[in-house]
């Protein structure tokens, strides 16, 4: 399935075209710079939040983009303590501030989904760890 791309700017040199997946990104850095953000969800389908890696976070993000605007939506997963509208304003402004600096876009909409709470300390302790050993 291709993605359509809507020329953005027309130059003399030439047509300028920003694909989704680059505002995804944009967004997505932009959301885990957020103090009280564990990480970027999952994605929207799923009812199980998972922790993402630098490398996917663009896969909590979902953009609408138009030859002047962009709509966005940030799944993300908060942590344990902070207020999450504080949270979500913050992740609002900087969702939008990134985006327009840097690709010229009007962001008319950045909506925040909270899909999980992260508590301090919670780590996955490896298996080989919690195993006892029977035989030797």
């Amino acid at each position: 399935m291709s993605t359509i791309i809507p020329d953005y700017e027309k130059t003399d040199m030439g047509n300028i075209q920003i694909a989704p997946e680059v505002i995804e990104v944009i967004a997505g850095l932009a959301a885990v710079e957020v103090e009280g953000v564990a990480g970027m969800s999952g994605g929207f389908a799923s009812g199980v939040a998972e922790l993402l890696g630098r490398k996917n976070l663009a896969k909590g993000v979902k953009v609408e983009v138009g030859q002047r605007e962009a709509a966005v939506d940030v799944s993300i997963v908060i942590e344990y303590g902070f207020k999450i509208p504080e949270v979500a304003g913050k992740i609002q402004d900087n969702v939008k501030k990134a985006i327009e600096s840097m690709t010229g876009l009007d962001v008319v909409e950045v909506n925040v989904h909270i899909h999980d709470v992260q508590f301090k300390g919670q780590e996955k302790v490896p298996e080989e760890d919690t195993a006892v050993n029977r035989v030797k």
